[in-house]
């Protein structure tokens, strides 16, 4: 089973291999699994939210443990029935919010398990946006805080919907049960929070530290730029170490060492960005792979590693630049 179920479409920035002429990207790929990425091709009604009924958890029942869930007792609600099961004392989750969560899903009447992370051992990273992940989740999970335990059951106007998950085994009638645990929350407001590492480099663009939410300030050296990869760290996260072809969701500014133009921003645009390292310019994925989630780093990109002489139509990036790059990684997803 593969850590990433449904497709999950990346968004196109500047940083893509849009425009850059490099042909291996390996798009995301569909599995044989269910996440709750995906869902209902149509928007359904904001659903009615009631207390139950849920099936009990019989095992695993403290927060980030595997859970085991009995199977679903008589019928099930037609609204989507949502319980916490262990109250976290975290920042609350909102709509539009990328949420870290360890989750099982299973069928109500039959009991049988069509997903988990907890085996995986690898959190789900997703948005809990329309089109994103299934509207149960939306409905069900906002307003949580983190550290909490959620039950809940979907109905299928509220989860895969009529055509159901055939790959997984669900039908469209198919109610579908949840226990998510919610680790982590990201927005257009976060930040790295790492360590504040040496920027010793005269030669190498200096790069604000702030971790209000703010895009960082980026001081470009007064000299020419270098000519090979430079990726260093200005805040040092204590994350796992990402992977040449894991995917991460990162706050991002990019400017062109020759201006100091900015030419592309996920703060000016006041959302994150997720992608795959093998779907980025090989500056980015050489310059992340390795480095720690919960990271800062400082990019120089060369011309042979960026754009070269094909930068994308409109972007403003000039042909044969040099380009620099300040990047927190959030999460690996």
């Amino acid at each position: 089973m593969r850590r990433r179920s449904l497709m999950i479409a990346v968004p196109a920035g500047l940083v893509t291999l849009a425009g850059c002429g490099d042909d291996k990207a390996d798009s995301s790929k569909a599995s044989d699994s269910a996440s709750p990425t995906g869902g209902a091709t149509s928007a359904a009604p904001s659903p009615k939210i009631v207390d139950g009924p849920l099936p009990a958890i019989t095992a695993g029942t403290k927060f980030d443990e595997k859970p085991t869930i009995a199977k679903g007792g008589g019928a099930p609600s037609k609204d989507l029935a949502v319980k916490t099961v262990i109250a976290g004392g975290g920042q609350p989750v909102a709509e539009g919010d990328y949420v870290q969560a360890h989750y099982l899903g299973q069928i109500w009447d039959t009991a049988k398990v069509f997903d988990n992370s907890y085996d995986r051992k690898t959190p789900l990273v997703i948005q809990l946006a329309q089109g994103s992940i299934i509207d149960g989740w939306r409905h069900a999970l906002a307003g949580k805080k983190l550290g909490s335990r959620v039950e809940f059951s979907v109905p299928p106007a509220w989860g895969y919907g009529e055509q159901g998950q055939p790959q997984a085994g669900i039908k469209g009638t198919d109610t579908l049960v949840f226990v998510v645990d919610l680790q982590g929350t990201f927005n257009a407001k976060s930040s790295a929070k790492g360590k504040e590492a040496a920027q010793d480099d005269a030669a190498v663009p200096k790069v604000g530290t702030n971790t209000d939410g703010k895009a960082p300030s980026i001081e470009i050296p007064k000299s020419d730029p270098p000519k090979k990869l430079v990726a260093n760290y200005v805040l040092e996260g204590d994350g796992a170490e990402v992977g040449a072809k894991d995917s991460v969701l990162v706050q991002y500014k990019g400017v062109q060492w020759d201006t100091g133009k900015e030419f592309d921003s996920t703060y000016g645009r006041k959302a994150l960005t997720s992608f795959s390292l093998q779907q980025v310019v090989k500056g980015w994925s050489q310059g992340l792979t390795g480095k720690k989630v919960g990271s800062r780093v400082v990019i120089v990109i060369p011309p042979d590693l960026g754009y070269g002489d094909n930068p994308p139509s409109g972007s403003g990036i000039a042909k044969g630049a040099t380009l620099v790059f300040t990047v927190d990684i959030l999460a690996k997803m």
